[in-house]
């Protein structure tokens, strides 16, 4: 699959690297700054948690600072958790869920259609049919545990990969955005700490601009599951499992030296959670999808909330790139399932723990495609196109109808028209 230009600027742009206390990276004339620009940032170990972290805003405060905040909020009561899981491309809802019965579908695609036989059925929607490797997201479907939203967007849509995106991060119309969505929620009284940074927790070593703040830390991780103690030479699991044992046993004599003692205490916090990450990380009933970057960040903030780590909001991007300007049945296909396949588990997985009433998660991509293929068996960006509430809690209903692909349901562009806004999701 081939993507345009500015799908690649915008992901290059908003991977590059910042500078050391400049916060994110410019964005080119003419592009909104993503929300969060210029937030101050800091790279810290929370021991607490065993993550490499940068945490941005709080800027005043000391490390000391974040990690009682974090112990502070660990000791509270569990708290509700919201995931926002971010589809890079533009997704094209119209294969997600195809509209095999309206003619008009089967004149717009004439290589890129699907037909009743290779699709599966949607419970209660007569009309649109699952793509053949949806299966997963078909099966919590079916088990009432995602509501659909077919054709969801906002209006008058914006096609550019970077400003559509920047809408749904700061949930409004608004280039001039600063802060996220999420970001907001967390700085409400009551619901943020101004000193847990692990509170708004972007996985994938940057921050998600939905969780860009005005008043409390955030962070962001790499690898949230790859605490240990690395010991060079050592490779036999019998001798670094003893060595571990003796770390922590040296955490435990008293000292008077108050140098000597904050060693050990943080010696002994390190081998307390060594060894409570290190059970559920090896004996998980619940297995995930191999070689599956979303599957991999899925499990580790299941094992992170069931340690009881102060996570109120996580931000995540899925696997693949659904620009698909041409050649778009090569690819499509495996990529929603890489992502459907890992959802599954993970949602399985926060049952399997006992804390999945209290999780919800929102699947969105930046708009959906146009309904007519263009000349490179490909589509071009388009308006609405599909979104996902999953979770326990959802409702399994589906949030405005599938328009028909007509003068009625397409606007003055050939594009589809929302039947849901995804500000009305957030709320």
């Amino acid at each position: 699959m081939a993507c345009c230009n500015d799908f690649s600027r915008s992901q290059l742009l908003r991977s590059s690297v910042a500078k050391a206390g400049q916060g994110l990276p410019a964005i080119e004339f003419g592009m909104p700054n993503p929300a969060g620009t210029g937030l101050t940032r800091r790279s810290m170990l929370l021991g607490s948690a065993g993550m490499f972290l940068t945490v941005y805003g709080a800027d005043k405060m000391g490390v000391d600072a974040f990690e009682t905040g974090v112990a502070e909020a660990f000791s509270g009561p569990a708290q509700s958790v919201v995931v926002s899981i971010f589809l890079p491309g533009g997704m094209d809802g119209i294969s997600v869920l195809a509209p095999v019965y309206d003619p008009n579908y089967q004149t717009l695609r004439t290589t890129t259609r699907m037909d009743e036989a290779g699709t599966l059925a949607v419970n209660g929607v007569p009309n649109l049919r699952w793509h053949p490797q949806a299966q997963s997201l078909k099966d919590l479907h079916d088990g009432g545990k995602v509501t659909v939203f077919p054709a969801i967007s906002y209006d008058h849509p914006n096609q550019s990969h970077f400003t559509s995106r920047h809408f749904y991060e700061v949930g409004a119309l608004d280039p001039a955005g600063t802060t996220g969505w999420l970001g907001r929620w967390l700085d409400l009284p009551g619901v943020g700490q101004e000193n847990n940074p692990i509170q708004g927790l972007s996985l994938g070593g940057q921050l998600s601009p939905a969780l860009a703040t005005a008043r409390v830390a955030v962070a962001a991780a790499t690898s949230p599951s790859g605490y240990d103690f690395p010991s060079p030479g050592v490779y036999d699991d019998y001798v670094e499992n003893a060595m571990a044992a003796g770390f922590d046993q040296l955490g435990n004599p008293g000292t008077t030296d108050p140098i000597l003692r904050q060693a050990r205490q943080a010696q002994r916090n390190a081998s307390a959670l060594r060894g409570q990450l290190a059970t559920p990380l090896g004996t998980s009933s619940v297995t995930y999808p191999a070689n599956n970057g979303l599957a991999n960040d899925l499990r580790s903030l299941v094992l992170l909330l069931k340690a009881g780590l102060p996570i109120r909001a996580c931000a995540i991007e899925g696997n693949g790139g659904f620009d698909t300007h041409s050649n778009q049945v090569a690819g499509f296909g495996n990529d929603l399932q890489s992502n459907c396949d890992a959802l599954k588990a993970y949602q399985t997985h926060l049952e399997t723990e006992g804390i999945a009433d209290r999780v919800v998660t929102f699947v969105w991509s930046e708009f959906g495609r146009r309904p007519e293929e263009n000349d490179s068996n490909g589509t071009d960006h388009g308006a609405a196109g599909v979104g996902f509430l999953i979770g326990s809690k959802a409702t399994g209903q589906t949030i405005g109808e599938f328009p028909t692909l007509d003068s009625t349901g397409l606007d003055d562009y050939g594009n589809v028209r929302a039947t849901s806004d995804f500000r009305g999701v957030y709320c």
